[in-house]
């Protein structure tokens, strides 16, 4: 009797949270986040156009820059829609399988962004440490083959999680969090034992976005190493300046993401405002501020957008 009525109670669709207690100004909250928006898709875009454009930039770690910009229009698109729809027409409900497409985009575009970045960090750690190997190391099948080995990791990783979320009864509260779904928060839906799927998303998470981080910190560390051992000052600060752009997207991308996580799996008691801020920041601040951070950092790409406006 109580598995029927828990399926008779089962919801139809989730309910997405704007921000609560605030929702009179949510048409007024929407204007930044529409601003936003509509940077993110024109900086990213502008960063494809000078890429592709400009034959003096067809090199791998433009490439790899490329293939970031892909990524973070992929998840502008996968979220922002439903965003603000929420703050501009109060559209708070989504349906099952809108919502576990939707994680699946979020989580494993997430992932190939993170590869992304591992590979940017390889970038670094070839041109400092083998600068004299760089051009055969990484040629351009080659950078093409790492770009494919990023798209499929993460959807590989990613596909089983919306098939494991349908197998479940979602009879408890149905009211998410966030704007938008993610695989944390609709496993704790469920009123079935999510246990495969906790197990399932802790292990993908620690193959991937763990293990990048970890890459990319060992990466620096035997670059700081060969940085020690030039001995101008001058070109110490040279070397590291080329480097500067890639920790700043780093530190972008891994620092709310991991707050994120760490909310959803250990804040029980946190405050849902801070949720929802951490979530806001991990899903619009990296779109936004990569491209800003290339175009200020990057004196190649600086200047090609300075004569792209000039004209």
């Amino acid at each position: 009797m109580s598995a029927v009525n828990d399926t008779m109670f089962q919801p139809a669709v989730f309910l997405l949270t704007g921000i609560p207690g605030l929702e009179d100004v949510h048409i007024w909250i929407s204007i930044p986040f529409c601003l936003m928006y509509v940077t993110s898709i024109l900086g990213n875009s502008l960063i494809l156009f000078i890429i592709k454009t400009d034959p003096t930039l067809h090199e791998p770690m433009y490439i790899f820059l490329s293939m970031l910009a892909v990524t973070d229009l992929g998840l502008l698109i996968s979220t922002m829609p439903t965003i603000l729809g929420i703050f501009l027409f109060n559209s708070r409900e989504i349906s099952f399988d809108a919502c576990f497409a939707q994680l699946f985009f979020i989580h494993s575009l997430s992932y190939i962004e993170s590869t992304l970045l591992l590979f940017m960090a390889f970038d670094r750690f070839v041109a400092i440490c083998n600068p004299l190997r760089y051009a055969s190391i990484l040629t351009p099948p080659r950078v093409a083959k790492m770009g494919l080995v990023s798209l499929l990791r993460g959807v590989v990783l990613m596909f089983p999680l919306p098939i494991l979320l349908k197998q479940h009864r979602y009879c408890h509260a149905n009211v998410l969090s966030h704007c938008y779904c993610l695989h944390q928060e609709v496993m704790n839906m469920a009123c079935s034992d999510v246990r495969v799927n906790s197990v399932y998303g802790l292990a993908a998470s620690v193959s991937s976005v763990q293990l990048d981080s970890l890459l990319i910190l060992l990466s620096y560390v035997m670059i700081l190493k060969t940085v020690l051992r030039i001995a101008s000052h001058v070109e110490r600060l040279k070397t590291l300046n080329t480097c500067v752009s890639h920790v700043c997207i780093v530190l972008l991308f891994y620092t709310p993401m991991v707050g994120l996580s760490v909310i959803h799996r250990f804040g029980k008691n946190s405050s849902p405002f801070i949720q929802i801020v951490m979530g806001y920041v991990y899903m619009m601040v990296p779109p936004l501020m990569n491209p800003i951070v290339y175009s200020v950092k990057t004196k190649q790409i600086r200047a090609r957008i300075i004569r792209v406006f000039v004209k």
